[in-house]
C-alpha cells in the first residue's frame, strides 16, 4: 500500500538466521518433556475452542452433584468409580469432564483420600493447593519459554542484519543498486525479529497463559465443591458453593442447575 515491493521481504537467509539461532537456543536451554508440552500448548492454540463454555460448567457440576450424593449415602459405593472411572458409569455420562485427563484425576485422587482417611477441610485443601500449584508451575514453564524466545527475537534480527552488513561492506565496488539490494535484505532481518517478537510470539505466549487459566478455574470448581463436602454440605450445597465460583461471564443460573439436578435425581430413580 505504501508503494513497496512484498519480494524484498523474502528473505530466506534471514529467516534461516533468526530461526534456527531460535531453535538452537530452545533445544539447548529446555529439555525434551518442556519440548513436548510447548508443542502441544502451542497446537493447542491451534485446535482448542475459547474457554470453557456454560454447558460444560453444568456437566461438571451434574457429575460433581452424582458423585457426592452417592458418597453422603455410601462412602464404599463410590471407591469402585473413583478407582476406574474410565468404566464408571456414572463419568460415562459426562463425556467432556471425562476426557479432561487433569480434571478426571484431581476429582477422583481427592476422593480417594476422603473415604479412605479422615481429613479436616483445611488440611485437604492445603492437599488439592498443592496439586494445583504443581500442575500450574509445570504448565506455565511452557509459556514462559516461548516468551523468552519471543524477547530474544529482536536480538537475533539484529544479528542477521549486522551479517547482512558486513556482507554489503564486500560489494561497495558493484554500484548503487546491489549496495542498496543488500543493505535492505540486512534490515529485512531487524524488521522480522521484531515481528516475529511482538507480532507472533507474544500473543502466542499470551494465549497460552489465557487456556491455562481457563483450565485453572475449572478445577477450582471441583476444588470448592470437595471443600464444601470435607464440611459435610449435602450434594446441592456443595453444587452450589461450586457454581458460585464459576466465572460470571460462563455460570450457569441457579434456575438451570437446580432443574438439571432434580431431573437428574427422577431419571436415577
Amino acid at each position: 500500500m505504501e508503494g513497496g515491493h512484498l519480494a524484498v521481504l523474502l528473505q530466506p537467509i534471514e529467516l534461516l538466521i533468526i530461526g534456527g539461532a531460535a531453535g538452537g537456543s530452545l533445544l539447548i536451554s529446555s529439555p525434551v518433556s518442556l519440548i513436548k508440552d510447548i508443542v502441544s500448548q502451542v497446537l493447542g492454540v491451534v485446535t482448542k475452542k475459547e474457554g470453557v463454555s456454560t454447558a460444560e460448567y453444568i456437566e461438571l457440576l451434574l457429575l460433581l452433584f452424582s458423585l457426592l450424593k452417592l458418597a453422603k449415602a455410601n462412602p464404599l459405593a463410590i471407591e469402585a468409580h473413583v478407582e476406574k472411572p474410565d468404566g464408571s458409569d456414572i463419568f460415562a455420562k459426562y463425556p467432556t469432564v471425562l476426557k479432561n485427563h487433569h480434571a478426571i484425576h484431581f476429582i477422583c485422587d481427592t476422593l480417594k483420600v476422603q473415604i479412605s482417611s479422615s481429613l479436616s477441610p483445611y488440611d485437604l485443601e492445603d492437599l488439592m493447593d498443592a496439586d494445583l500449584n504443581s500442575t500450574h508451575e509445570q504448565e506455565h514453564l511452557a509459556p514462559s519459554t516461548v516468551t523468552r524466545i519471543g524477547d530474544a527475537m529482536p536480538g537475533l534480527g539484529i544479528v542477521a542484519a549486522v551479517l547482512g552488513v558486513v556482507i554489503t561492506m564486500g560489494k561497495l565496488t558493484q554500484g548503487k543498486e546491489v549496495i542498496g539490494h543488500s543493505v535492505a535484505a540486512a534490515l529485512v532481518g531487524t524488521f522480522l525479529g521484531i515481528l516475529a517478537s511482538y507480532g507472533f510470539m507474544q500473543p502466542l505466549a499470551a494465549k497460552m497463559e489465557s487456556i491455562i487459566a481457563d483450565d485453572g478455574k475449572y478445577l477450582q470448581v471441583v476444588k470448592i465443591a470437595l471443600i464444601a463436602f470435607a464440611k459435610n454440605c449435602s450434594a446441592k450445597v456443595c453444587v452450589e458453593f461450586a457454581r458460585r465460583s464459576i466465572p460470571p461471564s460462563v455460570r450457569p443460573s441457579f434456575e438451570e442447575v437446580d432443574q438439571a439436578t432434580s431431573n437428574l435425581g427422577k431419571s436415577s430413580g
